[in-house]
């Protein structure tokens, strides 16, 4: 049976994972915590944090606050200020390859390059998020009407992908043939990049705010409905004329978070009354992972070899669920 080692924290967790092993949660009030071995507390950002995400290139944390300032945080404990842009909130960041950073604020989409240059694309809207291509030096953001690519190191005008409607987060798919938003609407919506190809992924009760690639990048798994739902991306026309497979169904819970198995086909559903499942892809089996809390799931990640899941809730409630027992 799973173990679970539970921790109390005095705010919203935005983000949990793992940083070379080490489980690290980033709060709301601007902090991170380490808990392993006695817990650690490092400050982030004065005021409140905004953003926490992954850097998938570097296996940092990159943050961004009420303060002006994207930090990033090593699993040493050691946080570093990559760049500070005044009395502006930064509402969205990303890594991307060779230690370069992105990030937003207002209408302004932000790129601070390996060598330290700080690169400013001005757009007509507010940029809502912004993302780096697994492959080459090429990002996205989302903004109103749709979703704009670029390549950071040329002073070449973006390409636009338009679609009526907001924004609000932007993804690429695995292997970089597909981009997706995530919009204010209860929809995702997404482009073939190699001509520009529309999706539609509709039908969600409430909207996306949690997603995550699977092992092989062949589902996209989403919460925003009383289950997992989750769209092919194995073949080159992605998920149009297909339905999506649908895991872990609970009545009327909705499913708040997912986390994809970083090697199997499987993985961790969240939902609103703090439960996580584990579900497997080819039969659907369900495996109890943490029984309900006192608050949404709102973040999940697992360690590099998918042995433990850190969760955090919007009750301030975290813990390292270790699935072997």
């Amino acid at each position: 049976m799973p173990s679970v080692a539970a921790y109390d924290f005095p705010d919203f967790v935005e983000t949990a994972l793992f940083l070379k092993g080490e489980p690290v949660f980033a709060l709301a009030d601007g902090t991170a915590r380490f808990t392993a071995g006695g817990e650690r507390t490092v400050e982030l950002h004065a005021g409140g944090l905004l953003t926490a995400r992954l850097d998938p290139f570097s296996d940092r944390l990159l943050s961004g606050g009420e303060d002006g300032r994207v930090v990033a945080l090593s699993s040493s404990g050691g946080a570093v200020e990559l760049a500070s842009i005044g009395r502006k909130w930064v509402a969205s960041v990303a890594g991307g390859p060779k230690g370069v950073v992105g990030f937003a604020s207002g209408r302004t989409a932000y790129v601070r390059m390996s060598d330290g240059t700080l690169r400013e694309i001005p757009h007509g809207r507010t940029v809502e998020d912004i993302a780096f291509a697994p492959k080459g030096l090429r990002a996205a953001t989302a903004r109103y009407d749709g979703a704009s690519l670029f390549f950071p190191a040329t002073e070449a005008e973006p390409v636009s992908l338009d679609w009526k409607g907001a924004h609000l987060a932007v993804f690429f798919s695995p292997d970089g043939r597909f981009l997706v938003t995530a919009m204010q609407e209860n929809a995702l919506h997404g482009w073939r990049i190699e001509d520009n190809k529309h999706m539609k992924m509709t039908g969600y009760p409430a909207k996306v705010k949690s997603w995550s690639w699977s092992a092989k990048g062949k589902f996209l798994a989403t919460a925003g409905a009383p289950a997992a739902i989750l769209w092919p991306f194995g073949s080159k026309d992605g998920p149009m004329g297909k339905q999506p497979l649908e895991l872990g169904t609970r009545g009327n819970t909705m499913v708040t978070a997912v986390a994809c198995h970083p090697t199997d086909d499987m993985m961790a559903i969240g939902y609103a009354d703090g439960m996580i499942l584990a579900a497997r892809f080819a039969d659907g089996r369900e495996a109890l992972l943490r029984r309900d809390g006192r608050g949404p799931v709102r973040s999940m990640g697992w360690d590099a070899k998918g042995r433990f899941l850190a969760f955090g809730t919007e009750a301030g409630e975290g813990g390292v669920v270790d699935i072997a027992g």
